[in-house]
């Protein structure tokens, strides 16, 4: 094809062409249609340099290329100059063309895309105003095709769903749609819903959706239609969930207002009553409807304030709210005492529209009060004033006193030995005898006097205007009622009390004072055998600060190993050689050297100190004899077994590890029991007796004939010895009365199977008698005195320890 051809064929075609020599870069050849691209003469465009039409940096990179010899090829978007200065964007392409006669020529093709490029724009304004309006909505959108596919929604939609941010950047429909039904809290209708959209493309539906997190969601699917046909679908989510709950709220304020218990009044701005609820009607005995119209404060009255309505109107136009009581009178004229709230309802310009009165009738809470009040100073048992009431009278009578000088008593009453009646009779006839102790009680005292019921079996009375003798005589008189005969229930029995008594001032200066003191003298009197009455001396706070003190110090010394075993021995009566001894604690006081256990064992049986010293006492026992037995000397220990360890369920238990655990055979340790333990309780008593006797451990009765004995008990026990009581050795060679009891108990415990120890024996006529009347065997300073464990050691060592008496 000729140049010519080709200019010719270039002006058919529609989109503007450039021929250029890339190296002049100069138009050769160009043809009309570009010509009115650029807005000029055709014959003007060839030997214009392409330089003055291009107006951006990558044209004018390209063309210096191609001047250094590149041969690049160039297709994009440009802006190309036009004759009046303007510019035109156009799609240009610029590829090398080679001529038949072998030049190069490069072809540069241009598209106009002014109008494409405005039409695009107007559509992105368009999208932006789209998309502006979608967030601009207060409810979140959901734009969808036919098919279900998401075409767009706003972030309210997201925000509602609390979609995920890597679904909102990137698309995946079907994630979005997973998300969506794992929110709510119905799936499977959520899913059965969109199914029924899809199949009905001209559906229009509204739905609510619960979602899990609690929220509320009205659903609004339309189609979206072009031109009368369905192309998809828009979902308008709206949060009802405020809504919901406000009409949730005026649904349960009408119930609230039918069902509610108070009296509930609804008034005018100027408190005429405009309707009332059923309580309402019920307190006044009248139909509501007989109320409308009148004025609510008109219904009521005060006796206590006969301005309680101005103070009302006041309160109302000032505050907006009053409370208060008042009274109604029904029409039987029964007057009732209410409580009362009145409440201004104001629009959103502070304007009255109603007043809601509402009234709770304080009948059953003013009976309620004097029942509480009742109680709050009564004991519930008895019905006598409890501790509360008693303080504020005895406060009074402090205070009278304080200007008189006239003094008071207290008494600190307690029954003796009445747990024992609840547990064998039980809580409720221990209640019946409490009842009726409280009624004997009362009718000792005067009206100014105050009985009052601790606790328990526990009283405290004040004696108004009482002295020493006054006292004693009341206390007489008290013990005396107490001590006759109670029947209930067709059964007899006699009670005892014992009795402290503190005065005022001289033994306190406040309630707690006179009852800790009068408590104190109480414990004296039981301490003494009960049943009787006893003033407060300061010496009882003495001893009894002195008890608790040493209580402590043991316990420390306990702690501090202060405490050691000494061994007694103990001498066959017929052979004089040392078969057992009996193992003794001591206290190795730091400050009083060795003390022995007169001093402590009482205090420690009362403070249940006992226990704990008797535990060491076993383990501390066992394991000397123990010892003794591996050295090959063995020697049987007598352990002495208080009551209250006794008592412990895991004796047997403690004495079988013990044995087990300093491998004693259990014939070498015997246990001592004191009578006390047997007649506490016979059969729990025989059962761990059987037990320990089981394991082969040895018992002995200790102090027998110092207490009571039943014969019939004691045939039954598994028991080895029995040791008579040193109170009938000491004079046994000098009064035949001891003498008797000592032979009578001798041939009692030969006839029971038992061998017969006697303790205390420090003289030789008293061993003689001992001999003659068969006992046998002995312990006493007569043969030694308990002596440390490394003594006796060596005496089990030595050769032919005997008594040679």
């Amino acid at each position: 094809m000729s140049r010519m051809d080709c200019i010719a064929f270039m002006d058919h075609l529609l989109e503007a062409i450039w021929l250029v020599d890339p190296l002049s870069q100069q138009i050769v050849s160009a043809n009309a249609a570009a010509a009115r691209l650029q807005q000029l003469d055709p014959q003007t465009l060839p030997g214009t340099s392409v330089l003055d039409l291009s107006a951006t940096p990558e044209d004018l990179l390209f063309w210096e290329a191609l001047r250094q010899g590149e041969r690049p090829v160039l297709h994009s978007e440009t802006l190309l100059r036009r004759q009046d200065g303007a510019t035109v964007r156009v799609l240009r392409r610029a590829t090398p063309l080679q001529l038949p006669d072998g030049r190069q020529l490069y072809l540069v093709a241009m598209q106009d895309r002014t109008q494409q490029h405005q039409t695009e724009q107007k559509l992105e304004e368009l999208l932006a105003e789209l998309r502006a309006t979608l967030e601009s909505t207060a409810d979140g959108i959901l734009v969808c095709d036919l098919d279900g596919r998401i075409r767009a929604f706003n972030r309210l939609f997201a925000q509602l769903w609390s979609l995920p941010e890597h679904l909102l950047t990137q698309k995946d429909d079907g994630a979005v749609y997973t998300w969506l039904a794992s929110q709510v809290a119905d799936p499977i209708g959520y899913q059965r819903k969109l199914g029924e959209l899809l199949r009905s493309p001209l559906l229009e539906s509204t739905d609510v959706l619960v979602l899990q997190t609690g929220r509320v969601i009205e659903r609004i699917a339309k189609p979206q239609l072009a031109r009368g046909r369905p192309i998809g679908r828009v979902h308008v989510f709206r949060d009802i969930t405020e809504r919901t709950a406000a009409e949730a709220q005026l649904k349960l304020a009408a119930k609230v207002f039918e069902s509610s218990l108070d009296a509930i009044f609804i008034t005018d701005p100027s408190l005429r009553i405009l309707t009332c609820n059923p309580a309402a009607a019920q307190m006044t005995q009248s139909p509501a409807v007989e109320w409308q119209g009148r004025r609510a404060p008109d219904l009521f009255y005060s006796p206590t304030l006969p301005r309680w309505k101005d103070d009302l109107d006041e309160r109302l136009q000032q505050h907006g709210y009053w409370e208060g009581e008042f009274w109604f009178r029904r029409p039987d004229q029964c007057a009732v005492a209410l409580q009362a709230s009145w409440v201004v309802l104001k629009d959103p310009q502070g304007q009255p529209l109603n007043t809601i009165l509402f009234v709770k009738d304080l009948s059953e809470r003013l009976a309620a009060q004097q029942r509480i009040e009742q109680l709050a100073y009564t004991d519930a048992l008895t019905g006598l004033p409890n501790r509360l009431m008693l303080t504020e009278r005895v406060n009074h009578a402090i205070h009278v006193s304080q200007r008189n000088g006239q003094g008071f008593a207290v008494l600190f009453l307690d029954l003796d030995r009445f747990k024992s009646i609840n547990d064998s009779l039980g809580h409720l006839f221990g209640d019946m005898v409490l009842i009726e102790i409280a009624s004997r009680l009362k009718q000792c005292l005067r009206q100014t006097d105050t009985l009052c019921r601790l606790g328990g079996d526990e009283f405290v009375i004040h004696l108004h205007d009482a002295d020493t003798s006054g006292a004693e005589i009341t206390a007489q008189r008290i013990i005396e009622a107490v001590t006759r005969p109670v029947e209930i229930e067709d059964m007899s029995f006699n009670l005892s009390c014992s009795v402290g008594i503190a005065m005022y001032p001289s033994d306190g200066q406040t309630l707690d004072e006179l009852i800790q003191h009068a408590d104190t003298a109480m414990y004296q009197v039981k301490d003494r055998g009960k049943g009787h009455y006893r003033f407060y001396r300061p010496q009882m706070n003495a001893d009894l600060l002195s008890r608790i003190q040493l209580d402590h110090a043991m316990r420390e010394g306990l702690k501090r190993q202060e405490f050691v075993l000494h061994y007694q021995p103990r001498v066959c009566m017929e052979s004089g050689e040392l078969r057992t001894c009996e193992a003794l604690v001591r206290w190795n006081h730091p400050e009083r050297g060795l003390v022995l256990p007169g001093e402590f064992i009482t205090v420690a049986e009362e403070t249940g100190f006992i226990v704990k010293l008797g535990q060491w006492v076993l383990q501390a026992g066992i394991a000397q004899a123990a010892a003794w037995a591996r050295q090959g000397t063995p020697c049987q220990v007598a352990i002495n077994v208080s009551a209250l360890q006794f008592q412990q369920a895991s004796l047997v238990d403690e004495v079988a590890q013990a044995l087990q655990q300093h491998g004693l055979p259990a014939h070498l340790l015997e246990l001592e029991l004191t009578e006390s333990i047997l007649i506490h309780d016979a059969e729990e008593a025989l059962a761990r007796l059987q037990a320990l006797a089981d394991l082969g451990v040895h018992l002995s009765l200790d102090d027998f004939g110092t207490g009571y004995s039943s014969l019939t008990y004691l045939k039954r026990f598994p028991l080895h010895k029995l040791k008579i009581d040193r109170t009938f050795i000491a004079s046994l060679h000098e009064d035949e009365t001891d003498a008797a009891i000592v032979s009578a108990i001798i041939q009692m415990g030969h006839a029971l199977q038992m061998q017969v120890v006697a303790e205390g024996v420090e003289q030789p006529e008293q061993h003689q008698r001992l001999r003659a009347l068969g006992c046998d065997h002995f312990q006493g300073f007569l043969f030694s005195p308990a002596v440390p464990a490394q003594t006796f050691s060596e005496a089990l060592q030595g050769p032919g320890l005997r008594y040679r008496g």
